[in-house]
């Protein structure tokens, strides 16, 4: 068995001016060892602290701020779906294994996860474990939260991957053994996404978060702030070093910003490279930059018009500003993607397949087979995905050259998801980070998938994916995954210009936070390691 142990530790120029500039200096990919690419039949240990030269200090309230705000905030960990929810949820609960920074999974609330064979796997629990009501954490905790997702009338986020998870039993009541529909050796990171953070048996009321995490619940307002109190009972000793934390929902860029610089808040996610320039110009702040599969993709729906015709899709592909969104939009934070979910620094990204250029002979070539030069086309898309709405006006300059007439119709924030996300013929989306290019593909890209943005179906992708989770041999696998993303790349109908950087800010009094490649805010757990300096 392997071991693991872990230590704690836009004033861009103008868009005519940006046409005529496509020279850009990539940037230096980040060398990270995704979960995705090893392979482990167990984990095992205990968790160990490494801090920094300086004490931390405990106690104070930090405020914060994430960018996601609505109606539909939820402290179900199977209803959370944005960055904001991930956050949240992370205050109140924990799972059985969690990321470390190196996006590897380490044991959490299972003391180990072994299985020999990726179809069969035996969890111990951590002993000593009391929710925050002071129950403790036993198997039947487990068994009940992992099997809720597998229920439709629960809605789950996470019912696909739930879909994997075949039986549950208690082998006692610290033990229990899951066995799955078929071999993948990618549980234990699965474990670790918020949506399979454990509730105590049979909880149906979730306003009052009762779990093991760091925090109790002391407020909760959806859309407007959520407030935790220091867990005195968390498992990890010394943790969390706050009192209190305060989660606010703004979604409003500028007013995030400048209610950091202001002091009202210490901590804000979702910064623009603008707003970088501005805090590191100030000197008071710090700015966390973590290389991300986070992106913002131009979703074309492939089972309507103008989609359902593979040569405007194409002609769209060839029409992505790709190095200059990285350039004049990101600022030089993110890379440049080719169409498919899987950025260029991952150990199991496909360098086979050329890197698809800005084309526009080619972009004409491909409207005239769709016998679409001349047409209309409306992009729909909101400020608040970050690099849609720049995105959008340059593929509107750029389109005039190929004879296609594309508009950009902004719409508000408050209800794009719910309103216009995979239902607008041609709209943006944003994609945070998975820690596999299984969960990624499950949840996007399957036929079946939830969360399928353009209506993409492929017989010969669902197999890939359904024999790569099984697959032992690295380099097996990795060809499997290869194969995946030529198929996203022909085929599919969602448009990836560039992966984006994860930008946080927050006072220099913010201490023990650094960045993380598993998602914002340290992977959404900023709350457990942070501390503030006197």
């Amino acid at each position: 068995m392997s071991k693991f142990r872990k230590e704690f530790s836009h004033a861009n120029p103008s868009l005519t001016q940006a046409i005529t500039d496509v020279s850009l200096s990539r940037r230096s990919m980040m060398k990270l060892l995704s979960a995705g690419a090893v392979m482990s039949t167990g984990l095992i240990g205990f968790p160990e602290f490494s801090y920094a030269a300086e004490t931390p200090v405990l106690g104070g309230k930090l405020r914060a701020a994430v960018a996601n705000a609505s109606a539909s905030d939820t402290l179900d960990p199977a209803k959370g779906s944005n960055s904001g929810d991930y956050c949240r949820l992370f205050m109140f609960y924990s799972g059985l294994t969690e990321l470390d920074k190196d996006l590897k999974a380490q044991p959490a609330l299972a003391e180990s996860i072994e299985s020999s064979d990726g179809l069969t796997w035996q969890v111990k629990l951590r002993q000593g474990v009391t929710f925050h009501n002071g129950k403790a954490l036993t198997a039947e905790d487990v068994i009940y939260s992992l099997s809720r997702h597998k229920d439709p009338a629960v809605a789950s986020t996470a019912i696909t991957l739930a879909g994997q998870m075949k039986e549950f039993q208690a082998v006692s009541p610290s033990e229990v053994q899951i066995v799955l529909e078929q071999a993948n050796f990618d549980l234990p990171s699965i474990l670790a996404t918020s949506s399979f953070l454990i509730v105590p048996d049979g909880t149906k009321d979730f306003t009052k978060a009762i779990g093991t995490g760091p925090f109790t619940l002391k407020e909760f307002q959806p859309g407007v702030r959520t407030v935790g109190s220091k867990n005195k009972n968390y498992y990890k000793p010394g943790l969390p070093r706050l009192d209190e934390v305060e989660l606010m929902g703004v979604t409003d860029p500028a007013a995030r910003v400048n209610a950091l610089m202001s002091g009202d808040l210490q901590m804000v996610s979702t910064l623009s490279a603008n707003d970088v320039k501005r805090l590191k110009q100030n000197g008071k702040f710090n700015v966390l930059e973590s290389k991300s599969g986070m992106y913002s993709d131009l979703i074309i729906r492939t089972d309507t018009t103008p989609g359902n015709n593979a040569d405007f899709v194409l002609a769209m592909k060839y029409l992505q500003p790709r190095e200059m969104i990285v350039k004049t939009v990101l600022q030089g934070f993110g890379d440049v993607g080719n169409d498919t979910p899987v950025p260029p620094w991952h150990p199991m990204y496909n360098k086979e397949l050329p890197q698809r250029p800005l084309d526009i002979d080619k972009a004409k070539f491909h409207l005239k087979k769709a016998n679409m030069v001349g047409a209309k086309v409306e992009i729909i898309t909101t400020p608040n995905i970050e690099g849609a709405v720049e995105g959008g006006q340059l593929i509107q300059q750029i389109a005039r050259s190929a004879g296609l007439n594309v508009s950009v119709r902004r719409v508000p924030y408050d209800g794009y998801w719910s309103s216009h996300w995979m239902k607008d013929p041609v709209g943006y989306g944003s994609v945070n980070p998975r820690p596999t290019l299984d969960m990624l593909f499950s949840q996007f890209y399957l036929s079946t998938a939830p969360w399928n943005e353009s209506g993409w179906k492929n017989e010969q992708f669902d197999q890939l994916v359904a024999a790569a989770r099984g697959e032992s041999d690295q380099g097996k696998r990795k060809q499997m995954y290869g194969d995946m993303q030529k198929l996203v790349y022909d085929n599919c109908g969602t448009l990836i210009p560039a992966f984006i950087s994860s930008m946080d800010g927050c006072s220099n009094k913010v201490k023990g936070v650094e960045a993380w490649p598993s998602g914002m805010m340290m992977g959404y757990r900023f709350h457990e390691f942070a501390w503030l300096a006197s």
